[in-house]
């Protein structure tokens, strides 16, 4: 059994590389892709979520398992598969794999629905999905300021420090309000379970990417958020099923599933318009696809491979 450690994974890949081959996935769309919605189990004190996907036309197949816990976080491992045989190509840790891949999709989001000439992207979250963010968005759009806002419990002030050592990017710490008044581009990496912010505060041309909230009945973000943006989602299948930032308005009767104007496969393939005005709210929401984690293992086994 091959095994990849958490460095090689790190090494083996770079987040422009990544960013480039889910948008190649996204453009090119599902037609080839079997991809079950994910399986979750709900254990003693955490959560375990089984993703399979095959894509024939990559000739790839793989399943990522992964936990999430309030003691140990979330960990993930991924197994990439041969399609002809379904026998183990490789095994490798995957916590790494799962933040560039999310960040990355973010920026693909991000290049496709955010305005042209923003200057500061704000970041709710202090976590590895932050870390991963604020090295994957600069690659979308060049910004002049960074704002952080942290859960209250965590050191704001270290998680500058260590972005600015690991980026090279000045962070400054923020309130919910300086973050969702004054950026252009916001990225909510949270575990938080109700809004990080009231809705009202969005300035119009603003772009959203929700990544942390994946269960039905917990969200990043209110209804009135929800409400003025134009929402694009990774997978309807996915979104509808655990998008609570979704599904909770769509329950309580302030949208309804057509106030969900496309996939990322319809705006990066150019099937669905991306932005309708300089003053509209973007918001792209993302609970993960097993797409994004077999394009991006598959890289990193390429890369390796030819070592």
């Amino acid at each position: 059994m091959v095994l990849y450690s958490e460095d090689q994974v790190r090494r083996a890949i770079n987040i422009e590389d990544v960013i480039r081959v889910i948008r190649k996935a996204f453009a090119r769309g599902f037609g080839s892709v079997h991809m079950p919605v994910r399986t979750v189990l709900n254990m003693d004190n955490a959560i375990l979520l089984l993703m399979p996907c095959y894509d024939s036309a990559l000739h790839a197949a793989g399943v990522k398992l992964v936990s999430v816990s309030a003691k140990a976080g979330v960990q993930a491992a991924y197994e990439l598969l041969d399609p002809e045989t379904g026998t183990t190509l490789v095994r490798m840790e995957a916590n790494y794999l799962t933040d560039a891949r999310t960040a990355a999709t973010s920026a693909v989001a991000t290049d496709l629905l955010a305005r042209e000439n923003v200057e500061t992207l704000g970041i709710f979250g202090t976590g590895r999905q932050a870390v991963a963010h604020f090295a994957a968005l600069p690659r979308a759009r060049k910004f002049k300021r960074s704002l952080v806002c942290g859960s209250g419990r965590s050191d704001v002030a270290a998680f500058c420090n260590k972005i600015k050592n690991d980026l090279g990017l000045n962070v400054e710490p923020a309130s919910a309000e300086t973050v969702a008044r004054e950026s252009d581009v916001i990225c909510t990496c949270t575990t938080a379970t109700s809004p990080l912010f009231d809705g009202n505060w969005l300035r119009p041309g603003t772009h959203l990417n929700l990544v942390g909230a994946f269960q039905p009945e917990t969200r990043e973000v209110d209804d009135i958020t929800i409400r003025r943006s134009y929402v694009v989602v990774d997978t309807y299948e996915g979104a509808l099923q655990e998008a609570g930032d979704l599904l909770i308005p769509i329950k309580n009767g302030t949208i309804d599933r057509t106030h969900i104007i496309a996939d990322l496969h319809g705006i990066a393939s150019g099937k669905k318009a991306a932005r309708t005005s300089a003053e509209s709210i973007t918001l792209f929401k993302s609970v993960g696809c097993a797409l994004e984690d077999l394009v991006t293992a598959q890289l990193i086994y390429q890369s390796c491979s030819a070592e």
